[in-house]
């Protein structure tokens, strides 16, 4: 490839998160992309947030060349001590003892999840006693997914009853299948939908009304604190048009429902399988600076190795301007084109997302 210089575009204060949260109300307020739709954590309003939409800094250093990006599907990774570009089989070489492996993703980029799928292979390949743990799916889900991969079920029963995220069959299907392929494990390791939707509307409370079924489903202690990750919550949610502080904390309580809850069933994968490999699909604000599903993990057992692979945007026209906080997202990072813009019209927005708060209407809370 030819080598040109571009220019990172780093997000305020924790750069290279996979999206910005964002508050999301029905009375005609901005919002921004979120997708997909089933990985929206509400706030005790009913109100969506995700962490789906990066801000900018203008934070810079210096510049480093690279090889260019070409495609949607291309990427670029880098060795954040070395901060220096590294091909995917030197990275997989680097990652051959490591207990889990955090692959960060920007949810629907191409590029993400080529890099994902090609990873996952190269470490098969040195590695063969592998996990796949992945975000995209709940606890509740465990059965039917398994009953996919034991072959009982096709694909469209899968994606229609689990339900699969609607980007399924281009994001995750390549993954899902090299598993079923070589009879690994899935791990379905995020807490269930609904659950954490009424954790972000009525707070703590919420847990004395889950039957013993029902908390099982979430980790034994859903809401652990991971230390610095309120802080790194909270500036995101405060850059938000609709910063509500009085509700910030449910959905700072929902979000750790669902980290601790990915932690918890990548232990209990890592237990069920000694001497395997875990690796695990994320969106970036999960794994990024070592918060989220990463500090929890790491409280759990301290002893694990744990990697990081973290997602940044890059505008391929410009010239590329390094600043050195981006490596602080993870242990390696990758550059990648950012996603078409979702939305222009704001009224055709908000149709969209009236749409879509009808529906979890339907969905009352206990």
């Amino acid at each position: 490839m030819t080598l040109k210089t571009l220019k990172i575009r780093l997000p305020l204060s924790t750069l290279g998160l996979m999206s910005l949260i964002t508050l999301i109300s029905l009375q005609g307020c901005s919002v921004s992309s979120v997708k997909p739709a089933e990985n929206i954590t509400e706030n005790s309003a009913g109100q969506a947030i995700n962490p789906s939409k990066e801000r900018s800094s203008t934070k810079t250093a210096t510049a480093t060349m690279v090889p260019s990006i070409q495609t949607a599907y291309d990427s670029i990774l880098l060795n954040s001590q070395t901060q220096q570009p590294i091909t995917v089989q030197q990275l997989a070489a680097d990652l051959k003892d490591i207990d889990v492996v955090f692959l960060g993703e920007f949810h629907g980029n191409h590029a993400s999840h080529l890099l994902q799928a090609q990873l996952q292979n190269l470490l098969y390949q040195q590695h063969p006693n592998q996990v796949l743990s992945m975000e995209q799916f709940n606890r509740d889900q465990q059965p039917i997914l398994n009953r996919y991969l034991d072959g009982e079920i096709g694909e469209a029963y899968l994606i229609n009853e689990a339900p699969a995220w609607d980007n399924y069959t281009a994001s995750y299907r390549p993954l899902v299948e090299f598993a079923k392929q070589h009879f690994l494990p899935v791990i379905a390791a995020n807490a269930p939908a609904d659950t954490v939707r009424c954790i972000g509307r009525q707070g703590e409370g919420y847990l004395e009304k889950l039957t013993t079924e029902e908390a099982s489903l979430i980790a034994e202690q859903p809401l652990e604190d991971v230390a610095g990750y309120r802080d790194f919550f909270m500036d995101f949610l405060n850059g938000s048009n609709h910063f509500d502080e009085g509700k910030a904390n449910n959905s700072y309580l929902a979000q750790l429902s669902r980290d601790n809850t990915m932690a918890e069933s990548i232990l209990k994968a890592i237990r069920a399988n000694p001497g395997a490999q875990v690796i695990h699909t994320n969106g970036a604000f999960h794994s990024n600076n070592g918060l989220g599903t990463v500090g929890a993990l790491k409280r759990l057992d301290p002893n694990l190795t744990i990697k990081i692979i973290s997602p940044v945007h890059v505008e391929v026209s410009e010239p590329m301007q390094f600043s050195s906080d981006a490596f602080e997202t993870g242990d390696y990072i990758y550059l990648l084109q950012p996603q078409p813009e979702k939305y222009k019209s704001a009224s055709y927005r908000q149709q969209a997302f009236k749409r879509m708060f009808d529906r979890a209407d339907a969905k009352p809370c206990k």
